[in-house]
């Protein structure tokens, strides 16, 4: 597996670049009148995670992808089985055989009640749906693709802090009393990996402190590194790299 000499610093400028493109779609959105409720503007503007998505592109590049091969700005959607099709925000395409699949997703505060609930069946019908379309031959006859799931998180007080759960007539599963959301965004990024959903999956959380940007990977399995190490391993794979 070959990385980029910069990797690390390639990794903080990714979530340097995550900041300050947040920051701008709000400001340029107050400008022009146009509120969305929140801070969804941070997440409707889009682009927020291109750091990343181009970070990913070039380890491709480098252990020997093809650059016709990898699509990030156009040609992303890919059919499924209960919609007629759904965008990826990378893909690997060789020969008419669909080699990887990644979403970059990212969710800041402050609602991150309903957003978590988004953000979590998206992923999940996003995985069910192309699964299905791959088990009936929507892809013809291939290996199975690998799929890719990265999330970033805003780690802050709303997001640190135990929240409530109410279920009247049956008990929840006890990882999820008074769990955080970024706890249960954890839990969830796991559950994906241990039930194969995707093939693999990063968790990273971020915030702003006294004017300091951080970041960690709260968990080994799902930091940034084994999410890469996955993903080469299927391009060897498929290349033989």
């Amino acid at each position: 597996m070959r990385l980029p000499n910069d990797f690390e610093e390639r990794i903080g400028s990714a979530i340097q670049f995550f900041w300050a493109t947040r920051t701008g779609q709000i400001s340029r959105q107050n400008a022009s009148g146009v509120h969305d409720q929140g801070n969804r503007g941070a997440v409707t503007g889009g682009k927020q995670l291109d750091g990343f998505v181009d970070l990913i592109r070039d380890i491709l590049l480098i252990n020997g992808v093809p650059r016709e091969c990898i699509f990030t700005s156009s040609d992303v959607e890919l059919p499924g089985y209960y919609r007629p099709n759904k965008k990826w925000d990378l893909l690997v395409v060789d020969n008419n055989e669909l080699v990887i699949a990644i979403e970059f997703k990212s969710q800041v505060g402050p609602s991150f009640g309903n957003n978590f609930n988004n953000r979590t069946e998206e992923a999940m019908g996003g995985a069910l749906d192309i699964w299905t379309a791959y088990r009936e031959g929507v892809f013809g006859v291939q290996k199975a693709p690998w799929l890719g799931y990265f999330l970033v998180l805003e780690d802050c007080a709303r997001s640190n802090e135990p929240v409530r759960v109410r279920s009247p007539h049956f008990p929840v599963l006890q990882e999820f009393v008074d769990a955080s959301y970024k706890e249960r965004y954890e839990i969830f990024c796991s559950k994906l990996l241990l039930e194969r959903q995707y093939s693999g999956a990063c968790f990273t959380t971020t915030g702003v402190q006294e004017g300091r940007i951080f970041y960690s990977f709260p968990r080994e399995e799902l930091s940034c590194m084994e999410f890469i190490r996955s993903m080469i391993g299927a391009v060897v794979s498929h290349f033989g790299n």
